[in-house]
């Protein structure tokens, strides 16, 4: 009997060692991650105000993740088996790189003709994006008599949705505070004459971003190793970036690193976004799949919106409030229908383990003769 019970509380155990790694960690982690992104566009973006060069920038900071990422391919996941880093999957890495180099230049740049806040609000268009990909690529399935492919569509469109009431709809003002209204209608009628071509450079990076999540998603497939993978990556994306580089910034006086918020631009964006970010949303992409990490895109208006209330002390508006209502509705509904697909799965495993179970009193039975016999 006391066999049985340590079989029930270990697969217990099992169960919520299994919800915690696959579904808080990874919610958690994405939420972080996404904070942290809003705060680097803002100091990339005070980066380039005294004077850094976005090409510059791009290389220096995927050199310094590569960097710190270099032991890895020595020392990480040394207890799973892995296959061995052949030429199918280094080209895999490579045109991966391809598409992270690309992404990164047109969303430096845009960030350099605009600003971070617009940058946040054009990343509305990655869910729908990698939806509608991950249902080429069979990697998400939608049947419309099922509750919870309804919930994953429903959700994707109303979060998109809030993200965009956020960023078009002011409204009166819910909190006032001494400094500058906030800059959301400068957003639309922004004084700078580059600014609709930063919304095009923009745009053209969020529409490359689910074509990194899915060929990422791919690669874990085959070589479940995040840290070896996105070191191959950021070392790819700075030797691309540094090649391009070369043709854009001819000046060698650009590449030249000044003591102040530049080089702490390169390296936080080193550190936190190309070797922390890229290895969290990688471990992620491999857990929960590319719909469930691109859900939490919209979020980065939200907390762009709530970073400059508490921090900058912008004034709070009537839009942003519902937006972000939209938003929280919409971002929960596709965590929904996640959840129960999880569920689905687990009952599942459970029906394919029952017969093993009926077997149970018998080996007790068979125990508990071999214990009398002794």
């Amino acid at each position: 009997m006391a066999a049985k019970a340590a079989v029930v509380v270990g697969g217990g155990e099992g169960r919520y060692s299994t919800t915690l790694y696959k579904e808080v960690l990874p919610f958690v982690a994405l939420v972080a991650m996404e904070c942290i992104n809003v705060g680097l566009n803002t100091l990339f973006k005070a980066a380039t105000n005294h004077g850094m060069n976005n090409h510059v920038f791009i290389v220096y900071a995927y050199a310094v993740a590569a960097v710190c990422l270099l032991p890895a391919p020595f020392f990480s996941n040394r207890s799973t088996v892995l296959p061995p880093l052949n030429a199918s999957i280094m080209l895999r890495i490579f045109l991966l790189g391809v598409i992270g180099c690309t992404s990164q230049i047109m969303g430096y740049t845009g960030i350099n003709y605009s600003s971070p806040t617009l940058a946040s609000a054009i990343s509305n268009l990655v869910p729908a994006f990698t939806f509608i990909l991950a249902l080429i690529f069979r990697m998400e399935t939608v049947v419309f008599r099922s509750a919870t492919s309804r919930a994953k569509v429903v959700g994707t469109i109303v979060s998109v949705t809030g993200a965009f009431v956020v960023t078009l709809y002011q409204g009166p003002t819910i909190a006032f505070t001494t400094t500058s209204p906030s800059n959301a209608i400068q957003l639309l009628t922004s004084t700078q004459p580059n600014w609709m071509l930063g919304g095009l450079f923009l745009t053209t990076e969020y529409l490359l971003v689910p074509m990194w999540y899915i060929v990422q998603t791919q690669i874990m497939k085959v070589y479940p190793a995040e840290m070896t993978v996105v070191f191959f990556y950021n070392l790819t994306v700075s030797i691309l970036a540094a090649i391009v580089g070369v043709f854009m910034v001819p000046d060698l006086n650009q590449w030249r690193i000044r003591l102040d918020i530049s080089l702490v631009s390169i390296l936080c964006s080193g550190i936190f976004g190309s070797f922390v970010n890229n290895t969290i949303h990688t471990w992620a992409l491999r857990v929960k799949g590319p719909v469930y990490v691109a859900m939490f895109k919209p979020l980065s208006i939200a907390i762009a919106v709530a970073m400059g209330v508490i921090l900058l002390g912008d004034t709070l508006y009537l839009g942003s409030i519902i937006g972000a209502t939209i938003i929280a509705m919409g971002f929960y509904t596709v965590l929904w229908g996640k959840a129960q697909e999880q569920n689905d799965y687990y009952k599942e495993s459970d029906d394919l383990e029952s017969p093993t179970a009926e077997k149970l009193p018998l080996l007790q039975s068979y125990k508990h003769q071999d214990v009398s016999n002794r």
